[in-house]
């Protein structure tokens, strides 16, 4: 008989053939067999370890999220006879699944499709699961022009099992998949149509366009509610929305898609990251390096972009003698900075940083804003050392990077290390030395992580620090990689000690990314009300009357003087609605002045949640404000304790 060894450590003894969801205790959803997911139905045939999978586990949830999406394609088909569907896989926090349909669905048909995935629902549908080998899925399925094209060209696709293909059916609705599935319609938790969208068949233009419905499923009606007020969290802090209500930047149609220009509020914003990023960069031994947004082609021949990126370059621009690519990368660039003069094992380690523009040739429909674009500016260093320096160096690009992160107000980070991806250059005896590298450096750290695995990029390892903002979104931002092959591809050395040439090793790290996408985070995650430092327009001073114009600009000039960011608003409006105007700008501070205010060298004190003090010294808030600014605080003064 075969022997179950459970999470406890009891063993039991099953006949065999018994499912091993009868073996478990507790409400499981499905199981984890010898580490992997399986349904509830999975038979017991062999001695195994096994464990109940929850619904409240990340597991459970994305196990739950594609069952729901099977649900909801068999709803649409229902309602929709002649639809064709193609891939339905969870994603985080949901599902979507793309349909080839005959009519072009509406926002207000979500709520049809919901009514008739609840219907399935009720019925407690058992979710079957099958093996059919080529011919018969060709058969079952070969109606559909999207699971034929699976079934005949990708054996490692979804529903692939060698040349057999497993299939999950529910009350004769069926699709190609590997499961594991819920047992039964009846156990889908709380679920919502969130929305629609166009795919292209794999995501390749050339293909069918298909309509995408996303949805989202929780393990309780409580989860789904508190999820769906983060959407709308999340979209009163859209990036997007905020930068027009601030002014802070445009994407103007001559432009073009991805590519933004800043306004000058948004020139302030951003001028305040650049300022800073400077700063900390050359007190950390890093020197500023400016290079060209072009090169000729054997510039990215040699450094592998072209073979290995080059669909995320732009298209060639040729002269009488050479082709010019605009750069996706800075860091062939900074290699020839290096190579510009013979180097020694004393110039190292060199740290170079630059606020260098890239482009890259995105895809239209992946543009997101800010967060996605095809022109922006990264926070871009390259050290160049030994290699018995690698590991010191590398603790310090995590050290600067914690620091950074700190100071614009994140706390939270998940950290991964992603080892070398399918498309790569460099040998396996360099990937391995930087991989072991950045793991000694992460053991060594104490920082926690994960290895995402083939998530590297082309040239090397990396460390990618991912923060989580105010609402518990997770945002990538930094990342550190480390790389033998560029060094190696481009010949750089230096003379070592022992008057010997030897290879350098090269670290590329960017912090922020870009500065573009940082500053979308940075919106979304203060929802546009900015620390001191960061606020484009840092305080408003609001006359009660025309009188009190010319001694509002005087203060203005005070606080000029101390380097903070000041206006005046001399409009003919009322002081409530100058008020209420500084608030929808997310001004710091407001300061009213009357008489009262001009004669006592005082003023009002109004920051921007409403809270007032009145009869505050100027030179006071003048002195706050300054060293707020200074400090770059996160906390905004306390209004009490000056009065």
């Amino acid at each position: 008989m075969p022997k179950v060894t459970l999470e406890s450590g009891e063993i039991r003894d099953v006949e065999a053939g018994t499912p091993v969801g009868d073996v478990l205790d507790g409400d499981a959803i499905c199981a984890r067999v010898d580490g992997e997911l399986v349904d509830l139905s999975w038979p017991v045939r062999d001695d195994v370890t096994a464990a109940a999978v929850l619904v409240t586990e990340p597991d459970g949830l994305r196990v739950l999220r594609h069952s729901t999406a099977h649900v909801m394609a068999q709803a649409v088909c229902d309602l929709y006879p002649g639809a064709k569907y193609a891939i339905g896989p969870p994603i985080e926090d949901g599902f979507y699944y793309d349909f080839d349909l005959p009519v072009s669905l509406s926002p207000e048909e979500l709520e049809r499709i919901e009514a008739r995935m609840r219907e399935i629902a009720a019925a407690g549908q058992p979710f079957v699961r099958e093996e059919l080998d080529r011919a018969e899925a060709l058969n079952q399925f070969g109606w559909n022009d999207f699971k034929r094209e699976i079934i005949e060209t990708a054996e490692a696709d979804e529903g692939a099992l060698g040349d057999r293909f497993s299939v999950y059916r529910n009350d004769g609705w069926a699709d190609l998949c590997l499961g594991p599935h819920i047992p039964a319609t009846s156990r889908l938790g709380a679920f919502k149509l969130l929305m629609l969208a166009g795919a292209y068949w794999r995501a390749a233009e050339a293909k069918p366009q298909l309509q995408r419905i996303y949805g989202t499923a929780w393990a309780s009606e409580e989860d789904l509610a508190a999820y769906l007020h983060r959407l709308e969290e999340a979209e009163r802090r859209d990036h997007r929305r905020l930068g027009r209500q601030l002014d802070l930047f445009s994407s103007p149609e001559e432009l073009g898609p991805g590519l933004f220009v800043w306004h000058p509020r948004g020139g302030a914003f951003r001028k305040q990251i650049e300022d800073f990023e400077r700063e900390i960069h050359l007190a950390n031994g890093y020197v500023s390096v400016f290079t060209p947004h072009i090169a000729r082609s054997v510039l990215w021949e040699t450094s592998g972009h072209l073979a290995k990126y080059a669909d995320n370059m732009y298209p060639a621009m040729k002269d009488e003698s050479a082709e010019y690519f605009v750069k996706p990368m800075n860091c062939p660039f900074h290699v020839l900075i290096y190579k510009s003069q013979t180097r020694s094992y004393r110039d190292l380690p060199m740290r170079l940083f630059e606020l260098g523009t890239i482009y890259r040739h995105e895809r239209i429909g992946t543009l997101h804003g800010l967060l996605r674009i095809r022109g922006g500016t990264q926070d871009d260093s390259h050290i160049i050392c030994r290699e018995d320096q690698l590991i010191e160096e590398i603790l310090r690009a995590f050290e600067l990077t914690l620091e950074i992160h700190r100071t614009f107000g994140f706390e939270d980070f998940v950290i991964n290390l992603s080892t070398k991806p399918g498309a790569a250059i460099g040998n396996e005896e360099m990937w391995a030395r930087a991989t072991e590298a950045l793991r000694r450096a992460l053991d060594s750290s104490g920082l926690d992580y994960s290895v995402a695995e083939g998530e590297g990029a082309f040239y090397g390892p990396k460390v990618d620090f991912h923060a989580r903002d105010a609402i518990g979104r997770l945002w990538q931002l930094t990342t550190v990689q480390c790389d033998f092959a560029l060094p190696d591809r481009f010949a750089m050395e230096y003379m070592g000690e022992d008057n010997e040439r030897h290879r350098p090793v090269m670290i590329h790290r960017a912090i922020l990314g870009t500065l573009e996408r940082f500053s979308a985070v940075l919106i979304e995650h203060y929802g546009g009300a900015f620390p001191l430092w960061l606020a484009p327009e840092q305080i408003r001073i609001v006359p009660v009357a025309d009188r009190h114009t010319e001694p509002a600009r005087d203060l203005a000039a005070k606080l000029l003087e101390r380097g903070l960011r000041v206006e005046v608003d001399a409009s003919r409006e009322t002081v409530p609605k100058k008020i209420r105007a500084a608030q929808l700008m997310k001004i710091p501070y407001t300061l009213v002045v009357g008489d009262k205010e001009i004669e006592a060298d005082t003023v009002a004190v109004r920051d921007r949640l409403g809270n007032e003090v009145r009869g505050v010294l100027f030179d006071r808030f003048a002195d706050a404000a300054a060293r707020e600014a200074h400090e770059r605080s996160l906390s905004g003064i306390d209004l009490a304790g000056l009065a």
